[in-house]
C-alpha cells in the first residue's frame, strides 16, 4: 500500500480503510476465525492488532509466539477471510492492558526509563521488535501477505517530546525488517513538535468529535489521507466505577458521515474481548489510580463473548449504506448455557501454603524479586506494645492487614489510603498482603509502576525494619494442600469440579457468577480467567465453551479475605453493570 495524491492507494487503486480492532489474546485462540468472520460480515475490510510485548517475552530474552500468543496464526486467519492487517507493535501500546504492554522486568533494581533511549529501555526494545521481525515481516502485503501498515509506537504525543526518541523506534522497525509497510503514527492530540512531521499521522478520538477533529486535521495535513486511527465505538470499565455504555445510534450516525466523507476508519474496539489472566491495566486521573475490571467488553459492536449487539446491527447498515456494498451473511449466533451448583468443596488457607521467604531490613518490590503480577505478603514480628497507626509509604496497590492473621483492616490506593489504625502488642505478628490490581498502562505515571511496597512501613512514627517477604505470583495453584475443612476467614484458596454440556465449542460459552466473593482471583482448568471483586461493576467472568470439558472441569478460587459462599453458578448472560460500592469486603 502507498499514498498518492492524497489517498490510500491498494494495487494502483484508491482504498478506503475500514477496520476494527481486534486483539489476539484478549480471544480464545479457538474462536480467531468466528471472530473474524464476524468482522467481514459487518462490512471491514481490515483489522488492526496491537502486539503486547510482555505477553510474549516473560523473562529477558526468552520469547513465545505459541498457543494464545500465535500472532502471526492471527494474522494468516484475518488473510483466508479476506481481511488487511493493520499491526500496531509498539513496544508501548496503552490498550488498557498491564503496563501498556511493557515488560514488568524493565523495572527491576534501576527501573529503566521506559519510552525513552535510556539504553535499559531501548536495547530489549531493539532485540524485541527484531525477534517481531521475523515472525511477522514475512507476512507483509508486498511479501505475499496482508500486513499493510505498521504504526510506530503509539500515542507518544500525550507523553513525551522527545522526536529523537520516536524516531528511533522508526528505525527499530525498519531494520527489523517492516520497511516494506506505510508507517504511520497515531494520536488523540495535535502531535505538534512531539511527532514525526515527516510521517503519516492519523488522529483517534471518540463519540461526537468526528467533525470538530477532521476539521482540524485536515487544517493541519492539507495533504491528506485521512484516517481516525482510533475511533472509540465504546468504553472501558474501572473498579468501582459505573459501567460505560454508549449511544450506539450516534456511533452509527458519525460511522457514516465519516465513510461519506471518504475517510478511513478503524473502530476501537470492534471486538474487545476479555484482559484474561492478570493483564488488566490501570488509568491515571486527576491524581487517582483507576485499575480496569477483567472483562473489555468495550460496549463494542461484537460483545465480550463475540455475539453481535445492537450497535453491531447498527454499524453494520450504516457501512453497507455508505459504501454501497452489500456484506456477506452474518454467521449463526450459538446459544451459551447456564450450570448450577459448582460447589467448591475444598480449600487451603494462604497461611499454611505460603513458599520460603526472602529476608530483607525493608520492603521490596514484586520486581526486585523476578516476580511481575499476583500478590506479595510481608511478615513482620512486632518487637514491643505498640497500638497506633500503621502508615504504608508507597503501597502499590491494596493491601489486606492481619495481626495474628485475623484481619484489621485493609488500605486502598483507589482512595488513595496510607494510613490504618491497628492494636498490636509484643510478639504479634503483622502481616501486610499486597495485590498488583494492575500496572498504569497511561501517562507518565507510568514510570513508577513499581509493585508491593514502595516505601518504608511505620508504626506510630518508627519504621519497622527486618521483613520477611514471600513472593506470591500465584502462577501455578494446584500444588497446596486442600482439605475438606472449611475456610472462612483470611486469603483461602477454594477448588472443586463441575460438568459441562456441549464442552469444546462456542455453544457452552458461559459466564461465572461471582456474587457472594469478595476480592480475589479465579482459574479454570490451571488457566487463569481474571478478578473479581465485590465493588463491581462487573460481576461474571466470561468462560470460553472452548476451554471447558465435558466432564471434570476444575474451578479455583482465592479469596483475599475468605468466604462461606462455596456454591456457584454460571449465567446465560454476563452481567456486567452490577451496582458499585466503595466497600472492599
Amino acid at each position: 500500500m502507498r499514498i498518492d495524491h492524497g489517498s490510500f492507494m491498494l494495487d494502483g487503486k484508491p482504498f478506503r480503510i475500514i477496520s476494527g480492532e481486534m486483539h489476539y489474546p484478549r480471544i480464545p485462540r479457538e474462536y480467531w476465525p468466528a471472530r473474524l468472520k464476524m468482522a467481514k460480515a459487518m462490512g471491514l475490510n481490515t483489522i488492526t492488532t496491537y502486539v503486547f510485548w510482555n505477553a510474549h517475552e516473560t523473562t529477558p530474552g526468552t520469547y513465545d509466539f505459541s498457543g494464545q500468543n500465535d500472532v502471526a496464526e492471527f494474522i494468516r486467519e484475518a488473510q483466508k477471510e479476506g481481511l488487511y492487517v493493520i499491526l500496531r507493535p509498539g513496544p508501548y501500546v496503552c490498550s488498557e492492558w498491564e503496563l501498556g504492554g511493557l515488560p514488568a522486568w524493565l523495572l527491576k533494581d534501576k527501573p529503566a526509563k521506559l519510552r525513552s533511549l535510556d539504553p535499559a529501555f531501548m536495547q530489549p526494545a531493539e532485540r524485541w521488535l527484531h525477534r517481531l521481525g521475523q515472525e511477522l515481516a514475512p507476512l507483509q502485503l508486498a511479501n505475499g501477505g496482508n500486513i499493510i501498515a505498521v504504526q510506530v509506537e503509539n500515542e507518544y504525543a500525550s507523553f513525551g517530546d522527545d522526536h529523537a526518541y520516536l524516531d528511533g523506534i522508526r528505525q527499530l522497525l525498519v531494520r527489523s525488517g517492516f520497511d516494506k509497510s506505510l508507517l504511520f503514527t497515531s494520536d488523540n492530540t495535535d502531535p505538534g513538535k512531539n511527532g514525526l512531521t515527516d510521517q503519516l499521522q492519523v488522529i483517534n478520538f471518540g463519540t461526537g468529535n468526528a467533525e470538530k477533529k477532521f476539521a482540524e486535521f485536515v487544517k493541519r495535513r492539507p495533504e491528506g489521507p485521512y484516517m481516525a486511527g482510533e475511533y472509540w465505538a465504546g468504553w472501558f470499565d474501572h473498579w468501582g466505577a459505573p459501567h460505560q455504555a454508549l449511544d450506539a445510534k450516534r456511533e452509527a450516525d458519525e460511522l457514516s458521515w465519516m465513510l461519506k466523507q471518504g475517510y478511513s476508519v478503524n473502530l476501537y474496539m470492534f471486538h474487545g474481548g476479555t484482559s484474561f489472566g492478570w493483564m488488566n491495566g490501570a488509568n491515571w486521573d486527576k491524581e487517582s489510580y483507576q485499575p480496569d475490571v477483567t472483562s473489555y467488553d468495550y460496549d463494542a459492536p461484537l460483545n465480550e463473548s463475540g455475539r453481535p449487539t445492537p450497535k453491531y446491527l447498527a454499524m453494520r447498515k450504516a457501512i453497507a449504506d455508505a459504501t454501497g456494498v452489500k456484506p456477506p451473511a452474518m454467521p449463526a449466533t450459538p446459544a451459551t448455557q447456564a450450570i448450577d451448583g459448582i460447589k467448591l468443596g475444598e480449600s487451603a488457607s494462604l497461611w499454611d501454603n505460603l513458599p520460603a521467604p526472602v529476608n530483607a531490613p525493608e520492603p521490596r518490590a514484586m520486581e526486585d524479586l523476578d516476580q511481575a503480577y499476583g500478590y506479595i505478603l510481608y511478615r513482620k514480628v512486632i518487637p514491643a506494645d505498640r497500638p497506633g497507626d500503621l502508615v504504608i509509604h508507597g503501597l502499590h496497590d491494596y493491601a489486606a492487614v492481619y495481626v495474628n492473621q485475623v484481619l484489621a483492616g485493609t488500605l486502598d490506593r483507589r482512595l488513595k489510603q496510607d494510613t490504618l489504625a491497628i492494636k498490636v502488642a509484643k510478639g504479634d505478628t503483622l502481616d501486610i498482603l499486597v495485590e498488583n490490581t494492575g500496572r498504569i498502562n497511561f501517562s507518565t505515571e507510568m514510570l513508577n509502576e513499581r509493585k508491593g511496597i514502595l516505601g518504608e512501613v511505620a508504626l506510630r512514627g518508627e519504621t519497622l525494619r527486618d521483613w520477611k517477604i514471600y513472593s506470591l505470583p500465584l502462577t501455578h495453584v494446584d500444588g497446596f494442600a486442600y482439605s475438606n475443612k472449611p475456610c472462612l476467614h483470611g486469603p483461602c484458596f477454594y477448588r472443586g469440579s463441575f460438568n459441562a454440556p456441549a464442552a469444546g465449542h462456542a455453544s457452552a460459552d458461559t459466564f461465572l457468577d461471582t456474587a457472594g466473593l469478595n476480592k480475589g482471583f479465579v482459574w479454570l482448568n490451571k488457566r487463569p480467567l481474571g478478578r473479581n471483586w465485590k465493588i463491581g461493576p462487573q460481576r461474571t467472568l466470561y468462560v470460553p465453551g472452548a476451554w471447558l470439558k465435558n466432564q471434570g472441569n476444575q474451578l479455583v478460587v482465592f479469596d483475599m479475605f475468605g468466604t462461606d459462599h462455596t456454591t456457584l453458578r454460571t449465567l446465560k448472560q454476563p452481567v456486567l453493570d452490577a451496582p458499585v460500592t466503595e466497600t472492599a469486603h
